[in-house]
């Protein structure tokens, strides 16, 4: 494979076209040469939070144009930047750190480029729950995102129990403000499983905390959580399977019993065989 250095034309910015531009997670030095000429060429630049990204922009010696995208204007906003795009214009869409469109409202902008058939591009590069997996330890070969747990009481001890025979490795992220009680609740549910919880990714106090659930409770029971998590979890053991055995139609009514709709059994499902909902959907007709 031939790896483009950077000097070919295949690396110009394009009018019309939206890039997710990836930025560091801590360490600015992270920052990739493609990004920076991203940056630098676009017309504009759509930021989470403008005043995070000028302080990455002033790092660089950049100053470009900025449009604030976030989740409570992405609406409004995302129809602004349909139309610039549509009219020639080149964005870079960046998030506060890490990759668009992780648990972010860059997702949105994406579809809403698809639908109007405008070309979407990604500049790689950090990615907190990819870091975090590969730091922890546990099985890297099968695992699921979960992202932020953002319902409480009852749903989300419902939303946990449909996770709690998954037996590939599963991430949340998690602020500091809900560390100790989101952790209660996956004591609860998973019983005393491995979990790493990383913080401080790439910076100078980056923390890796190998331990147990019991262990996790135990130690934030008397120390302040601080920063941003990444929880990394052990899947279910294999033996723990309980729908082993049973055809995707009982796999479904077993969620169902348990109270979930039935786009919620059929997600559950889904999740539990690794599979995407349209297959559970096909085998329910």
């Amino acid at each position: 494979m031939e790896l483009n250095d950077g000097s070919t034309e295949k690396n110009r910015v394009e009018g019309g076209t939206l890039y997710l531009v990836s930025t560091p997670i801590g360490n600015l030095a992270d920052i990739s040469e493609r990004a920076v000429k991203v940056l630098r060429e676009a017309d504009f630049i759509a930021a989470e939070d403008t005043r995070v990204t000028a302080k990455l922009l002033s790092h660089l010696s950049l100053n470009k144009p900025q449009i604030s995208y976030h989740e409570h204007n992405k609406r409004a906003c995302g129809e602004t930047l349909i139309s610039r795009l549509q009219n020639g214009e080149s964005c870079a869409l960046v998030t506060d750190a890490g990759t668009p469109g992780i648990s972010d409202p860059g997702a949105d902008m994406v579809r809403l480029c698809v639908e109007a058939q405008i070309p979407v591009t990604a500049v790689p590069g950090c990615c907190a729950l990819i870091d975090a997996l590969v730091l922890s330890g546990m099985d890297t070969r099968r695992f699921v995102f979960e992202g932020f747990l953002e319902s409480r009481g009852s749903a989300r001890r419902e939303y946990l129990e449909s996770l709690r025979h998954q037996t590939r490795t599963i991430i949340f992220y998690e602020s500091p403000h809900d560390l100790t009680s989101t952790l209660a609740d996956l004591r609860e549910v998973f019983g005393n499983r491995h979990i790493t919880l990383c913080r401080e990714l790439t910076k100078r106090n980056e923390e890796i905390f190998r331990t147990d659930l019991d262990g996790a409770v135990s130690y934030y029971a008397a120390h302040e959580p601080r920063g941003e998590y990444v929880l990394i979890l052990d899947g279910a053991p294999a033996a723990e399977r309980f729908w082993d055995g049973m055809s995707v139609r009982e796999h479904v009514d077993f969620y169902l019993s348990s109270g979930l709709s039935k786009m919620d059994a059929a997600k559950a499902a889904a999740r539990d065989r690794g599979v995407s909902k349209s297959v559970i959907y096909k085998e329910l007709l």
